[in-house]
């Protein structure tokens, strides 16, 4: 058997955080076993549907580095077939037309509460003989068994049984002729070939439901891995009140794909203690028999950790690339120029120990993307008092006097200017350090001094002592 997973996220809104999961753990699974996962937009839901919503889908499966094999399939593309399968059904004597109105929908639920009774429909036309009132556009009802049990066997959730006086004769086909969410998504599957159904627990009950239609149509079972939700670290639902729910705010907040992807994989499945997973050893180590059954609760500290980590792994030109969208708009222009990307590249080994998202490594490098005047920050502004400036005034006259303008020679000529003056080393590069990037803290000052050039260098100390 060929392993056939499926990831089938509706339009409705951005990627969140937990179908990015859903969808690393689909592809890693077809990865791991040789098969493959289709990709299919449930986008029967017209009133929200937005396009905006399926190219931000589609984008996050790629910025994850997620393939998938075959079109990109739209089920209200496919409403035809799924109309089919239930005029099928109908015809089979295993579904059947119901002729109630909204008002006594409504009569059979007060009842039923009343009555203490669950709220389902009363399956009054199931087996009726009574003439269809006229004027009167039906929908089509699966006819759910009556006593007994269902029972699956899930991945994830072990064995899970439910009575079958719990299921309802549920609505598979609109009174207009449109198909429902629970009868498209079983189609859909059975005509895609999926053989495994790994998705959030939150579909558990919606299983019992489907397999009622798929037993009806005689179709095998696909397996099941209902997961885990994703919590907040308070133990809440994820949200963006909470730092974060979809994948496009962790781009924004400068976290690479490797890192979210580690991160996700750890997040609800474990192998031993391993905690930085290379891809090639997820696809490798990836099985269902790990993915644990307990919600997990987001923790920043380890994400940030293993963004830290990647950062450092990653080749330094993808990484100045990557920078320039978190540069302010001012600079991105800059940012661009082979010869700030030089700087960018050259400082890059120091950069990447510094910081934990691009967002800070951009903050640390706006320095060598700026050109005069620069900006300053309050406390970068204080450095530049009188005695401040004193010091860059004679720390220009020996720059501007060398002939070689060398991370060493640099060093050496700010320490020869302490002892000649009788300053203390930190009275130097502080002013310096404010005069050059504006800033009160940077990373090591004489090789970023290098970096700059004597040119530019002497230009921000002629500014800053103007």
């Amino acid at each position: 058997m060929t392993v056939v997973t499926r990831f089938p996220p509706s339009p409705t809104g951005f990627m969140h955080i937990g179908n990015a999961r859903t969808a690393l753990f689909n592809w890693l699974y077809a990865k791991h076993t040789g098969g493959k996962m289709v990709f299919r937009i449930e986008d029967t839901d017209r009133a929200r549907h937005s396009e905006a919503a399926v190219q931000a889908i589609i984008n996050g499966l790629t910025w994850l580095g997620l393939d998938w094999d075959g079109d990109i399939v739209s089920q209200f593309a496919r409403k035809d077939r799924h109309a089919e399968v239930a005029h099928e059904l109908l015809k089979a004597g295993k579904a059947y037309y119901c002729y109630c109105s909204p008002e006594e929908l409504e009569e059979m639920r007060e009842k039923a509460k009343a009555e203490g009774r669950a709220t389902f429909y009363d399956r009054r036309w199931r087996d009726s003989k009574a003439t269809p009132p006229e004027g009167v556009q039906p929908v089509i009802r699966i006819k759910a068994p009556l006593e007994g049990s269902s029972t699956i066997h899930d991945h994830v959730q072990g064995e899970v049984t439910v009575q079958n006086e719990q299921l309802d004769d549920m609505i598979i086909l609109r009174s207009d002729g449109t198909p429902v969410y629970q009868l498209a998504v079983v189609v859909d599957d059975h005509d895609m070939g999926v053989t495994h159904v790994l998705r959030g627990d939150d579909h558990l009950n919606n299983t019992f439901r489907q397999n009622v239609i798929i037993e009806a149509m005689g179709w095998k079972q696909p397996q099941y891995g209902h997961m885990p939700m994703i919590l907040s670290d308070d133990g809440s639902k994820m949200s963006k009140r909470k730092g974060g729910a979809t994948l496009e705010e962790f781009q924004a907040m400068g976290y690479l794909p490797e890192a979210m992807c580690n991160y996700l994989l750890r997040l609800g499945w474990s192998h031993g203690d391993d905690e930085i997973i290379s891809r090639q050893q997820a696809i490798e180590w990836f099985d269902l028999d790990g993915i644990v059954k307990s919600p997990a609760r987001w923790d920043y500290d380890k994400l940030n950790h293993l963004n830290a980590h990647y950062i450092k792994e990653a080749d330094d030109a993808r990484l100045v690339e990557l920078l320039t969208p978190f540069f302010d708009p001012s600079l991105r222009g800059a940012a661009g120029d082979a010869a700030i990307q030089t700087r960018l590249k050259s400082m890059m080994p120091e950069l990447k120990s510094r910081s934990v998202t691009l967002v800070q490594m951009a903050e640390e490098a706006a320095f060598l993307v700026k050109s005069v005047p620069l900006d300053m920050n309050e406390a970068a502004a204080k450095l530049l008092d009188a005695d401040g400036k004193a010091m860059l005034s004679q720390l220009s006259e020996r720059f501007s006097a060398l002939d070689v303008f060398t991370h060493d020679k640099i060093e050496e000529t700010c320490r020869a200017l302490a002892t000649d003056t009788g300053a203390k080393l930190g009275k130097i590069m502080m002013p310096l350090r404010a005069a050059l990037t504006g800033r009160d803290k940077s990373p090591s000052l004489f090789h970023a001094i290098e970096i700059l050039g004597k040119e530019e260098t002497l230009a921000r100390i002629s500014y800053a002592i103007r």
